[in-house]
């Protein structure tokens, strides 16, 4: 496959995030059980992906590379350097500007619905960020994948694009009910998955010489301790307080399930 039709799959993949986005359109400003099952699923999708999909790649590629029983060391030093590494940011920055910190609803200074939005909004780009850093090596995963034969490229891609409609959910619900705005939901969930084409990009020209199994294999890992670390810090911790402790789990089972049987059909 050439490589202009291998980027446009992955830029197809990536944007698939804003299908996710189009959930802001169809939410009410009111409905927190809709919110909490959402960020529950959310959780589910990034803690069943990284672990089972993400994680298992990493290993297979470091295993391949290093041998199964420094492969297997080094993925999992890899998985909590990500999850060390997103912790670090987490304490660099100051508590009433970092969006994994739960800000007390009994804040007198600013009142309950300012400071519950203003968490959304955090929430909400925290989510597209840690989106952003998973689907830059997922771009070039998926543009090498591309590169294939079609019988091997177009079920990877869509895959890829399956698991993005929910990461665009994640993103654009927490931002809608946080600024009230649909426009910046639809925005950011759009601008998390432009990440993918652009890893895609800058892997061909500059990462591609120098990339090997063990590299691709240890970027993964840390990825996915990234994303445990999201779904657990933040997407299950605001799940749980706008909606029922049981929502939120009911939304963290199903984004689970969707995610298994779409790689089970896919």
């Amino acid at each position: 496959m050439d490589i202009l039709t291998a980027f446009a799959l992955t830029l197809v993949a990536g944007l698939s995030t804003g299908i996710g986005g189009f959930a802001a359109f169809f939410t009410r400003s009111t409905n927190n059980k809709f919110l909490s099952v959402s960020l529950g699923f959310s959780a589910g999708v990034m803690i069943y992906v990284s672990m089972t999909e993400i994680l298992g790649e990493a290993g297979n590629r470091l295993g391949g590379a290093l041998g199964s029983a420094e492969g297997a060391w080094i993925t999992a030093a890899a998985f909590f350097g990500g999850m060390l590494f997103i912790a670090v940011i987490d304490r660099l920055i100051p508590q009433r500007e970092n969006p994994h910190e739960l800000v007390s609803l009994s804040d007198k200074d600013e009142g309950e619905e300012i400071v519950k939005t203003r968490r959304l909004m955090r929430t909400g780009v925290l989510s597209a960020v840690a989106i952003a850093i998973h689907n830059f090596p997922e771009g070039l995963a998926t543009f090498v994948s591309a590169l294939q034969e079609p019988e091997i490229a177009v079920p990877v891609v869509a895959a890829i694009a399956i698991h993005n409609i929910p990461e665009g959910i994640a993103v654009a619900v927490p931002i809608y009910r946080g600024t009230g705005s649909r426009k910046k939901a639809f925005f950011y969930s759009l601008l998390s998955g432009l990440a993918e084409p652009l890893g895609a990009l800058i892997g061909w020209l500059i990462l591609m010489p120098v990339m090997n199994d063990a590299v691709f294999g240890a970027i993964y890992a840390a990825v996915a301790g990234i994303m445990v670390f999201v779904a657990l810090d933040e997407l299950l911790p605001a799940a749980r307080e706008y909606g029922k402790h049981h929502l939120s789990i009911y939304g963290l089972i199903a984004g689970m399930a969707v995610m298994a049987v779409s790689l089970i059909l896919l």
